[in-house]
């Protein structure tokens, strides 16, 4: 018997690329469809039609629209908004992780699943599992919930659960190769997959199949495209030749005001460091994955299964050579700086020196992500039952090393206070010799986290109790799940490197918890055209006490042509083990900020424009996020060949766990004085610009996480789909869009609101509109398909400098050919006009220079190619 785990077959009015069947239709041929198993639901049935809006995104229209990893497809789903990328792991410690967020509230609170399972969450944060470690050349199709199912899955599922299942039965085997080139230089990248099954489950009584996959992508550096210059771009006081001061205000340079130095210019009077050109577009990636998986039938009531899969992603990023600020040149010094007439510098006394060690070039670092799971199933039937069980262990696993760039700070220091190193120019054999001595390459930190899970599920059919012409039918589950998590630093050599990447040689992290759940559902049909279906789940958890949340949804269909379905839910999100025991670690605000206390109207200094030193840890005092969401959707298929839908949703979730945002902090400290307690001064009121953290003379910006407030938002997703068959071939139109009506959070409990839907907002805009319309054409051996994604304009995060961050529209054309049945030729052009990004002048990434990474691809025009063998 065919099974589908956890996921719809078809939401016709919502589907980009999936089969395009009638509501009609789909009623008369029920007698012959097998049972399956659908997203949101336990219960096996034959509905393709559902009480809860999918969409289904098959592989083969991935590969003929030249996408390589899910990561990409992700940015092609209206209903998901600003998500962690690979592209962000420049500058930043997120591990070269890639995340969905569904509907902009957390990627933390979508679920995402393989063949209905977790996996384990990035080891990093924690916070959600990494795009990058599914098995992306395995897949058979995407299936998307795009509403809530704590009442089904559990904590996280709040947002939606997103569900890839990989190819099963699958007899013979294929070979695909390609390769992508941008027009403009960097961003190349090869890619190479390959399966085989064997065995017929039904005929034979068994099915393996195997899958292996290799992508390879380059970086994009910072001076491979242009458009990162049209603003300054993360502005340092450190200098190569480095500025010097006394009282951390009024700054010199050995240049004058001319800053004719390494990427520098005048700002305000002083010389600074533009950083924009030293920092990749994107990382160089590499990523390697494989799949095995075995089926045994032992008998018609009986299937047994096993799954092993395993993924490694290495993630190489580089960023401007290490600063070293605030250290001492000692006067009598060989490199001690002759002031300008009328410098504030006494020259009696130390200098502080701001300067970039360059010698040992930019910080390079490496990622190292490993996943695995092993995974065993039994699904049959028995005693009228309908069951299956699955027993898994997940594993992640992510090595930090520094690669290039990064040296002993204590070093740097002593030989920058006695004059071995020359921070004015070019150092001479004896500060080459000492740099080459400091630079170190190593691992710098760890984090693994696992997850073990036994769960097991049966539905039935019960009586009509209502005279539908439909049975009732109930079904009853239980999960448990064990989750471990650990983080620690290299300590012998974090130390080393602790004034170059502020990782706390001590630090570490570690927690565990259980959970235990029971789930019961119940459809039952109260009219021929009138399903009504409830669901309530109890989870219990080791460190977080209990949890009841119901689900209420209905599926009402008065005519063939229409389909009315909506949903009610609460859901539950327990802090992650990362959340409660993330240990404390130092880093720089992402943009330039001023000294409230010091700066409050602006003046110059380096308290006054400058990155600060900010504390991220976890917090055990969180509590759960609790949430309510609901949906209300339309389905109208006029003709065969037309089907349009609306989607409406609503989410409101309240003790949202994050930071409060550097933005309000800094730019709301004395309109709200209950924001002044998460600001911590050093002496004489200063923040530290340097890595002196933590210590007697640190001043830090507190962003530990908090429970912050409530989030809500609502919207509709809008669909079409038309089919036309012509004597030419046959056209297949899509269109999948997503329209925010409200998008609103709070900082802090009891908070302002802040609204965020078109708009920047404090970190980042909530797009307004999403749009994907995709074109196909198919005829004997040829096809062809284009596809246009749109993305709306917003306020900029400066509006009283740039108004408005305009829209984003990009084309992409394909056409295949098939020149016999075991072989395939697709040739594609992706930003078929090379569109650059839209201009933003945000501040809060590494990536600066005026566009957002979290948002656009900076690759431009590239042509990719791709060739299948089947045999």
């Amino acid at each position: 018997m065919y099974k589908l785990n956890a996921v719809s077959l078809a939401v016709a009015a919502t589907i980009a690329a999936a089969s395009f069947p009638a509501l009609a239709q789909e009623q008369q041929d029920q007698a012959q469809l097998e049972r399956v198993v659908v997203t949101g639901s336990a219960i096996k049935r034959i509905d393709a039609e559902t009480a809860v809006p999918v969409t289904v995104v098959k592989m083969d229209d991935l590969k003929r629209s030249g996408i390589t990893s899910v990561e990409q497809v992700m940015a092609n789903l209206s209903s998901v908004q600003a998500s962690t990328n690979t592209a962000q792991s420049v500058g930043s410690s997120s591990g070269g992780a890639s995340f969905a967020n569904m509907r902009g509230i957390g990627a933390d609170k979508t679920l995402v699943l393989l063949n209905g399972q977790r996996i384990a969450n990035n080891a990093v944060d924690g916070s959600a599992p990494d795009l990058n470690m599914i098995p992306f050349a395995a897949i058979d199709r995407i299936e998307v919930l795009r509403d809530g199912a704590s009442a089904l899955y559990g904590t996280d599922a709040i947002g939606g659960v997103i569900n890839f299942i990989t190819k099963s039965n699958f007899q013979g085997g294929t070979i695909t190769l390609g390769a992508d080139s941008p027009e403009k230089s960097g961003g190349k990248s090869r890619n190479f997959n390959a399966g085989y099954g064997y065995g017929d489950l039904q005929k034979q009584g068994f099915n393996v199949f195997g899958s292996i996959s290799y992508r390879k992508q380059d970086a994009i550096g910072g001076t491979q495209r242009d458009f990162n210059q049209r603003m300054p771009g993360g502005l340092s006081y450190s200098t190569a030749p480095a500025n010097y001061t006394q009282d951390n205000a009024n700054f010199y340079n050995p240049t004058g005001t001319a800053c004719n130095g390494t990427q520098m210019i005048n700002s305000g009077g002083d010389c600074k460091l533009v950083t924009s050109s030293f920092v990749d577009f994107t990382p160089k990636v590499e990523t390697t994955s494989g799949l095995l998986n075995g089926s045994l039938l032992v008998n018609e009531s009986l299937t047994l299964g096993a799954e092993l899969f395993a993924t490694r992603n290495e993630v190489t990023t580089f960023v401007a050579p290490v600063p070293y600020g605030g250290y001492e040149v000692n006067p009598g010094t060989k490199y001690y700086p002759t002031p300008p007439a009328g410098a504030l510098i006494d020259p009696t006394q130390p200098v502080l020196v701001y300067w970039r060690d360059f010698p040992n070039g930019s910080r390079g670092q490496t990622n190292k992500n490993n996943q695995q799971r092993l995974m065993f199933t039994a699904d049959g039937n028995a005693l009228g039952w309908d069951y299956s069980a699955n027993l898994s262990y997940n594993r992640n696993k992510v090595d930090q090393y520094l690669v290039s760039g990064y040296a002993d700070g204590d070093l740097i220091a002593a030989g920058l206070a006695d004059g071995r190193i020359n921070p004015f120019g070019d150092q001479d054999a004896t500060g080459a010799a000492l740099l080459q001595q400091a630079a170190l390459n190593g691992l710098l930190e760890s984090a693994k986290g696992t997850v073990t899970t036994l769960n097991a599920h049966a539905s039935r059919d019960l009586q009509d109790w209502f005279g539908a012409g439909r049975p009732s039918q109930l079904a009853l589950g239980v999960e448990f799940r064990r989750e471990k998590f650990k983080s620690a630093a290299n300590t012998d050599f974090a130390a080393k490197v602790s004034a170059s990447t502020g990782v706390d040689p001590n630090s570490l992290s570690e927690g565990s918890r259980n959970v235990t759940a029971l789930y019961g559902e119940l459809n039952v049909p109260v009219l021929k055209s009138l399903d009504i279906t409830g669901s309530l789940r109890y989870d219990k958890y080791s460190d977080f006490g209990s949890s009841t949340n119901p689900k209420v949804s209905f599926r009402f269909q008065p005519m063939k042509e229409l389909l009315v379905r909506g949903s009610a839910s609460t859901g539950f999100r327990a802090p992650t083990l990362y959340e409660l025991y993330g240990s404390p670690a130092y880093t720089n605000t992402a943009g330039d900020y001023p000294n409230p206390r010091l700066c409050p109207d602006g003046e110059t200094g380096n308290q006054c424009e400058a990155q600060f030193q900010v504390l991220n840890a976890g917090n055990k005092a969180l509590r759960p996020e609790k949430s309510k969401t609901a949906t209300l959707g339309f389905v109208v298929e006029p003709t065969s060949n037309l089907s349009l839908g609306i989607d409406f949703w609503w989410v409101h979730l309240k003790d949202a766990i994050g930071s409060i945002p550097q933005f309000a902090l800094f730019n709301n400290y004395y309109n709200y004085p209950e924001l002044q307690q998460y600001f911590h001064f050093g002496p004489n009121d200063t923040l530290s610009i340097s890595s002196n953290c933590p210590g007697p003379d640190c001043g830090y910006v507190d962003q530990t996480l908090l429970n912050l407030g409530k989030v809500r938002t609502n919207g509709l997703d809008l669909s079409a789909q038309y089919r036309l068959p012509t004597k030419v071939g046959q056209f297949d139109f899509a269109l999948n869009s997503t329209y925010v009506a409200k998008y609103e959070f709070q900082d802090f409990k009891d908070g302002y609101w802040v609204q965020n839907v078109g708009t920047y907002g404090e970190s980042g805009p909530v797009f307004r509109w999403q749009h994907n319309l995709t074109a196909n054409w198919k005829y004997d051996q040829f096809g062809a398909g284009m596809t246009m994604r749109y993305k709306s304009g917003y306020a900029d995060f400066d509006p009283s400098a740039h108004p408005r961050v305009a829209s984003y529209t990009t084309f992409d054309l394909f056409g295949s050919w098939s020149p016999r049945k075991d072989i395939s030729l697709v040739l594609g052009v992706r930003n078929l006009f090379d569109r650059d990004p839209p201009f933003t002048n945000q501040q809060d990434l590494f990536q600066g220079g005026g566009w957002d990474s979290r948002y656009v691809d900076p690759t431009g025009r590239a042509y990719y190619v791709r060739a299948t063998y089947s045999f």
